[in-house]
Protein backbone atom coordinates (compact mmCIF):
# COMPACT_ATOMS: atom_id res chain seq x y z
CA UNK A 1 0.00 0.00 0.00
CA UNK A 2 1.44 3.43 -0.92
CA UNK A 3 2.84 5.17 2.15
CA UNK A 4 1.12 8.47 1.30
CA UNK A 5 -2.31 6.98 1.93
CA UNK A 6 -3.42 8.18 5.36
CA UNK A 7 -6.61 8.96 7.20
CA UNK A 8 -7.37 12.69 7.03
CA UNK A 9 -8.92 13.00 10.49
CA UNK A 10 -9.10 16.78 10.75
CA UNK A 11 -10.62 17.07 7.29
CA UNK A 12 -13.31 14.56 8.25
CA UNK A 13 -14.09 16.43 11.46
CA UNK A 14 -14.45 19.68 9.52
CA UNK A 15 -16.63 18.01 6.90
CA UNK A 16 -19.04 16.55 9.48
CA UNK A 17 -19.18 19.84 11.37
CA UNK A 18 -20.15 21.65 8.17
CA UNK A 19 -23.14 19.48 7.31
CA UNK A 20 -25.78 21.17 9.46
CA UNK A 21 -24.63 24.63 8.33
CA UNK A 22 -25.96 24.21 4.78
CA UNK A 23 -29.60 24.98 5.47
CA UNK A 24 -29.87 27.15 2.36
CA UNK A 25 -29.11 24.12 0.18
CA UNK A 26 -31.99 22.37 -1.56
CA UNK A 27 -30.45 19.01 -0.65
CA UNK A 28 -30.66 19.86 3.04
CA UNK A 29 -34.44 19.96 2.96
CA UNK A 30 -34.72 16.90 0.73
CA UNK A 31 -33.04 14.88 3.49
CA UNK A 32 -35.52 15.61 6.31
CA UNK A 33 -36.55 11.96 6.34
CA UNK A 34 -32.97 11.01 7.31
CA UNK A 35 -32.07 13.92 9.58
CA UNK A 36 -32.05 12.16 12.96
CA UNK A 37 -30.21 9.20 11.44
CA UNK A 38 -27.75 11.69 9.97
CA UNK A 39 -27.08 13.24 13.37
CA UNK A 40 -26.37 9.77 14.76
CA UNK A 41 -24.02 9.00 11.86
CA UNK A 42 -22.20 12.29 12.34
CA UNK A 43 -21.94 11.99 16.12
CA UNK A 44 -20.70 8.41 15.90
CA UNK A 45 -18.09 9.38 13.32
CA UNK A 46 -16.91 12.23 15.54
CA UNK A 47 -16.85 9.89 18.54
CA UNK A 48 -14.60 7.47 16.64
CA UNK A 49 -12.32 10.40 15.81
CA UNK A 50 -12.29 11.37 19.51
CA UNK A 51 -13.96 14.66 18.56
CA UNK A 52 -17.46 14.24 20.01
CA UNK A 53 -17.39 17.76 21.44
CA UNK A 54 -17.37 19.20 17.90
CA UNK A 55 -21.17 19.09 18.09
CA UNK A 56 -22.83 21.24 20.75
CA UNK A 57 -24.23 18.67 23.14
CA UNK A 58 -27.17 20.77 24.37
CA UNK A 59 -28.25 21.67 20.84
CA UNK A 60 -28.14 18.06 19.70
CA UNK A 61 -30.14 16.80 22.66
CA UNK A 62 -32.70 19.56 22.14
CA UNK A 63 -33.10 18.54 18.50
CA UNK A 64 -33.44 14.84 19.39
CA UNK A 65 -36.20 15.59 21.90
CA UNK A 66 -37.97 17.79 19.34
CA UNK A 67 -38.23 14.71 17.10
CA UNK A 68 -40.23 12.70 19.63
CA UNK A 69 -43.63 11.73 18.26
CA UNK A 70 -46.01 12.46 21.13
CA UNK A 71 -48.98 11.09 19.22
CA UNK A 72 -47.71 7.61 18.35
CA UNK A 73 -44.57 7.37 20.46
CA UNK A 74 -41.00 6.81 19.37
CA UNK A 75 -38.76 9.22 17.53
CA UNK A 76 -39.36 10.67 14.09
CA UNK A 77 -36.55 11.57 11.69
CA UNK A 78 -37.51 15.25 11.91
CA UNK A 79 -39.98 17.32 13.97
CA UNK A 80 -43.63 16.84 12.95
CA UNK A 81 -42.86 13.61 11.10
CA UNK A 82 -44.20 10.24 12.26
CA UNK A 83 -42.24 8.04 14.62
CA UNK A 84 -40.40 5.03 13.14
CA UNK A 85 -38.21 2.28 14.59
CA UNK A 86 -35.27 3.40 12.43
CA UNK A 87 -35.21 6.92 13.83
CA UNK A 88 -36.19 5.73 17.31
CA UNK A 89 -32.96 3.76 17.56
CA UNK A 90 -30.94 6.72 16.28
CA UNK A 91 -32.52 9.03 18.85
CA UNK A 92 -31.74 6.63 21.69
CA UNK A 93 -28.20 6.03 20.44
CA UNK A 94 -27.54 9.77 20.43
CA UNK A 95 -28.92 10.23 23.95
CA UNK A 96 -26.94 7.23 25.21
CA UNK A 97 -23.74 8.52 23.60
CA UNK A 98 -24.22 11.75 25.53
CA UNK A 99 -25.21 9.80 28.67
CA UNK A 100 -28.52 11.66 28.53
CA UNK A 101 -31.25 9.02 28.44
CA UNK A 102 -32.67 10.74 31.51
CA UNK A 103 -33.58 13.64 29.21
CA UNK A 104 -36.64 11.55 28.32
CA UNK A 105 -39.50 12.26 30.69
CA UNK A 106 -41.11 9.26 32.39
CA UNK A 107 -44.15 9.61 30.16
CA UNK A 108 -42.11 9.80 26.96
CA UNK A 109 -39.97 6.85 28.03
CA UNK A 110 -43.10 4.75 28.63
CA UNK A 111 -44.57 5.90 25.30
CA UNK A 112 -41.34 5.00 23.54
CA UNK A 113 -41.28 1.49 25.01
CA UNK A 114 -44.96 1.00 24.16
CA UNK A 115 -44.31 2.18 20.58
CA UNK A 116 -41.42 -0.26 20.11
CA UNK A 117 -43.20 -3.26 21.59
CA UNK A 118 -46.44 -2.34 19.83
CA UNK A 119 -44.78 -2.81 16.45
CA UNK A 120 -44.05 -6.47 17.08
CA UNK A 121 -46.29 -8.79 15.07
CA UNK A 122 -47.66 -12.21 16.10
CA UNK A 123 -44.91 -14.08 14.20
CA UNK A 124 -42.21 -12.25 16.20
CA UNK A 125 -41.21 -9.87 13.40
CA UNK A 126 -41.36 -6.08 13.69
CA UNK A 127 -42.94 -3.55 11.40
CA UNK A 128 -41.17 -0.20 11.21
CA UNK A 129 -44.33 1.74 12.04
CA UNK A 130 -48.09 1.39 11.79
CA UNK A 131 -47.95 1.23 7.98
CA UNK A 132 -46.77 -2.36 8.17
CA UNK A 133 -43.42 -2.78 6.38
CA UNK A 134 -41.60 -5.79 7.86
CA UNK A 135 -37.81 -6.14 7.69
CA UNK A 136 -35.13 -7.71 9.88
CA UNK A 137 -33.68 -4.20 10.15
CA UNK A 138 -36.67 -3.37 12.33
CA UNK A 139 -36.09 -6.44 14.50
CA UNK A 140 -32.60 -5.11 15.14
CA UNK A 141 -33.86 -1.56 15.72
CA UNK A 142 -36.42 -2.75 18.26
CA UNK A 143 -34.16 -5.11 20.22
CA UNK A 144 -31.25 -2.65 20.27
CA UNK A 145 -33.55 0.17 21.38
CA UNK A 146 -35.07 -1.90 24.18
CA UNK A 147 -31.59 -2.98 25.25
CA UNK A 148 -30.42 0.63 25.48
CA UNK A 149 -33.50 1.38 27.58
CA UNK A 150 -32.95 -1.73 29.73
CA UNK A 151 -36.42 -3.00 28.79
CA UNK A 152 -35.83 -6.32 27.04
CA UNK A 153 -38.15 -9.13 28.14
CA UNK A 154 -38.60 -12.76 27.13
CA UNK A 155 -42.08 -12.18 25.73
CA UNK A 156 -40.48 -9.87 23.14
CA UNK A 157 -37.09 -11.53 22.71
CA UNK A 158 -38.10 -15.17 22.23
CA UNK A 159 -40.51 -14.70 19.29
CA UNK A 160 -38.18 -12.08 17.76
CA UNK A 161 -35.30 -14.56 17.80
CA UNK A 162 -37.49 -17.29 16.28
CA UNK A 163 -38.38 -14.96 13.40
CA UNK A 164 -34.75 -13.92 12.83
CA UNK A 165 -33.65 -17.56 12.61
CA UNK A 166 -36.28 -18.17 9.92
CA UNK A 167 -34.50 -15.53 7.80
CA UNK A 168 -31.30 -17.61 7.60
CA UNK A 169 -30.61 -18.85 4.07
CA UNK A 170 -28.98 -21.97 2.63
CA UNK A 171 -26.03 -19.91 1.33
CA UNK A 172 -24.99 -18.71 4.79
CA UNK A 173 -26.58 -15.25 4.68
CA UNK A 174 -29.74 -13.67 6.05
CA UNK A 175 -32.54 -11.87 4.25
CA UNK A 176 -35.00 -9.15 5.19
CA UNK A 177 -37.71 -11.78 5.76
CA UNK A 178 -37.98 -15.56 5.35
CA UNK A 179 -37.01 -16.56 1.81
CA UNK A 180 -35.57 -13.15 0.88
CA UNK A 181 -32.17 -12.78 -0.79
CA UNK A 182 -29.11 -12.76 1.46
CA UNK A 183 -27.58 -9.34 1.97
CA UNK A 184 -24.68 -8.13 4.09
CA UNK A 185 -26.74 -5.49 5.87
CA UNK A 186 -29.35 -8.07 6.81
CA UNK A 187 -26.62 -10.38 8.10
CA UNK A 188 -25.53 -7.59 10.43
CA UNK A 189 -29.04 -6.82 11.63
CA UNK A 190 -29.69 -10.49 12.39
CA UNK A 191 -26.35 -11.28 14.01
CA UNK A 192 -26.29 -7.95 15.84
CA UNK A 193 -29.75 -8.57 17.23
CA UNK A 194 -28.85 -12.10 18.33
CA UNK A 195 -25.68 -10.80 19.99
CA UNK A 196 -27.53 -8.05 21.86
CA UNK A 197 -30.01 -10.54 23.35
CA UNK A 198 -27.34 -13.22 23.98
CA UNK A 199 -28.86 -15.73 21.56
CA UNK A 200 -25.99 -16.43 19.18
CA UNK A 201 -25.98 -19.95 20.60
CA UNK A 202 -29.20 -20.56 18.66
CA UNK A 203 -26.95 -20.84 15.59
CA UNK A 204 -25.08 -24.12 15.13
CA UNK A 205 -21.31 -24.28 14.64
CA UNK A 206 -21.95 -25.31 11.03
CA UNK A 207 -24.15 -22.25 10.46
CA UNK A 208 -21.51 -19.97 11.97
CA UNK A 209 -18.94 -21.41 9.56
CA UNK A 210 -21.29 -20.90 6.60
CA UNK A 211 -21.97 -17.31 7.64
CA UNK A 212 -18.24 -16.63 7.96
CA UNK A 213 -17.54 -17.97 4.48
CA UNK A 214 -20.43 -16.03 2.91
CA UNK A 215 -19.16 -12.83 4.53
CA UNK A 216 -15.46 -13.18 3.70
CA UNK A 217 -16.36 -13.88 0.07
CA UNK A 218 -17.72 -10.34 -0.09
CA UNK A 219 -14.16 -9.00 -0.45
CA UNK A 220 -13.25 -8.20 -4.05
CA UNK A 221 -9.80 -8.00 -5.69
CA UNK A 222 -9.64 -4.21 -5.23
CA UNK A 223 -10.00 -4.73 -1.48
CA UNK A 224 -13.49 -3.38 -0.87
CA UNK A 225 -16.50 -5.40 0.23
CA UNK A 226 -19.86 -5.79 -1.47
CA UNK A 227 -23.34 -6.42 -0.14
CA UNK A 228 -24.07 -9.53 -2.19
CA UNK A 229 -22.51 -11.50 -5.04
CA UNK A 230 -21.79 -9.79 -8.38
CA UNK A 231 -22.10 -6.25 -6.96
CA UNK A 232 -19.53 -3.46 -6.82
CA UNK A 233 -17.59 -2.83 -3.62
CA UNK A 234 -18.95 -0.12 -1.34
CA UNK A 235 -17.32 1.46 1.71
CA UNK A 236 -20.44 1.05 3.85
CA UNK A 237 -19.95 -2.72 3.80
CA UNK A 238 -16.73 -2.13 5.68
CA UNK A 239 -19.17 -1.97 8.58
CA UNK A 240 -21.94 -4.42 7.68
CA UNK A 241 -19.53 -7.23 6.80
CA UNK A 242 -16.79 -6.59 9.37
CA UNK A 243 -19.17 -6.11 12.29
CA UNK A 244 -20.84 -9.42 11.43
CA UNK A 245 -17.48 -11.18 11.25
CA UNK A 246 -16.51 -9.59 14.56
CA UNK A 247 -19.70 -10.81 16.23
CA UNK A 248 -18.96 -14.42 15.20
CA UNK A 249 -15.23 -13.97 15.99
CA UNK A 250 -13.98 -14.35 12.43
CA UNK A 251 -12.87 -10.79 11.77
CA UNK A 252 -9.47 -11.95 10.48
CA UNK A 253 -11.11 -13.79 7.57
CA UNK A 254 -10.68 -10.74 5.33
CA UNK A 255 -7.54 -8.89 4.19
CA UNK A 256 -7.20 -5.84 6.45
CA UNK A 257 -4.60 -3.97 4.44
CA UNK A 258 -6.47 -4.22 1.15
CA UNK A 259 -9.71 -3.03 2.76
CA UNK A 260 -7.99 -0.14 4.53
CA UNK A 261 -6.44 0.88 1.21
CA UNK A 262 -9.89 0.87 -0.45
CA UNK A 263 -11.43 3.00 2.33
CA UNK A 264 -8.60 5.55 2.31
CA UNK A 265 -8.75 5.86 -1.48
CA UNK A 266 -12.44 6.78 -1.08
CA UNK A 267 -11.64 9.90 0.98
CA UNK A 268 -11.94 13.46 -0.29
CA UNK A 269 -8.54 14.82 0.69
CA UNK A 270 -9.63 18.44 0.13
CA UNK A 271 -12.98 18.85 1.88
CA UNK A 272 -13.03 15.66 3.92
CA UNK A 273 -15.57 12.85 4.07
CA UNK A 274 -15.61 9.37 2.58
CA UNK A 275 -17.59 8.16 -0.44
CA UNK A 276 -18.95 4.76 -1.41
CA UNK A 277 -15.93 4.10 -3.62
CA UNK A 278 -12.95 6.05 -4.99
CA UNK A 279 -13.72 9.23 -6.97
CA UNK A 280 -17.40 9.44 -5.98
CA UNK A 281 -19.08 12.16 -3.91
CA UNK A 282 -18.72 11.88 -0.15
CA UNK A 283 -21.55 11.70 2.40
CA UNK A 284 -21.85 11.25 6.16
CA UNK A 285 -23.30 7.71 5.82
CA UNK A 286 -20.21 6.32 4.12
CA UNK A 287 -17.94 8.44 6.29
CA UNK A 288 -19.14 6.88 9.54
CA UNK A 289 -19.14 3.32 8.22
CA UNK A 290 -15.72 3.71 6.64
CA UNK A 291 -14.37 4.94 9.97
CA UNK A 292 -16.23 2.17 11.80
CA UNK A 293 -14.58 -0.43 9.59
CA UNK A 294 -11.15 1.04 10.26
CA UNK A 295 -11.91 1.05 13.99
CA UNK A 296 -12.92 -2.63 13.96
CA UNK A 297 -9.63 -3.49 12.25
CA UNK A 298 -7.68 -1.47 14.82
CA UNK A 299 -6.26 1.07 12.38
CA UNK A 300 -5.43 4.76 12.72
CA UNK A 301 -5.87 5.05 16.52
CA UNK A 302 -9.62 5.35 16.22
CA UNK A 303 -11.87 4.94 19.26
CA UNK A 304 -12.98 1.27 19.57
CA UNK A 305 -16.51 0.56 18.33
CA UNK A 306 -18.93 -2.11 19.55
CA UNK A 307 -19.72 -4.46 16.61
CA UNK A 308 -23.23 -5.25 17.85
CA UNK A 309 -24.43 -1.74 18.74
CA UNK A 310 -22.40 0.43 16.31
CA UNK A 311 -21.57 2.77 19.18
CA UNK A 312 -18.31 3.47 21.02
CA UNK A 313 -17.39 0.64 23.40
CA UNK A 314 -17.00 3.21 26.17
CA UNK A 315 -20.76 3.82 25.92
CA UNK A 316 -22.02 0.26 25.45
CA UNK A 317 -20.00 -1.14 28.37
CA UNK A 318 -22.55 0.58 30.62
CA UNK A 319 -25.50 -1.31 29.10
CA UNK A 320 -27.03 -4.14 31.11
CA UNK A 321 -26.47 -7.63 29.75
CA UNK A 322 -29.68 -9.49 28.86
CA UNK A 323 -31.25 -11.37 30.60
CA UNK A 324 -31.27 -8.76 33.31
Amino acid sequence: MPSELKLHKEKHIQYIDSLDKKQSDFEYWLSEHLRLNGVYWGLTALSLLNAKDTFKREDVIKFVLSCFDDQYGGFAPFPKHDGHLLSTLSGLQILATYNSLDALTVIRREKCIKFIKGNQLPDGSFQGDRFGEVDTRFSYNALSSLSILGELSSDVVDPAVDFILKCYNFDGGFGSCPGAESHSAQVFTCLGALAIVNKLDRLSDHQIEEIGWWLCERQLPEGGLNGRPSKLPDVCYSWWVLSSLAVIKKLDWINYEKLRNFILQSQDEVKGGISDRPDNEVDVFHTVFGLAGLSLMGFDDLVPIDPAYCMPCSVTKEFKVYPY
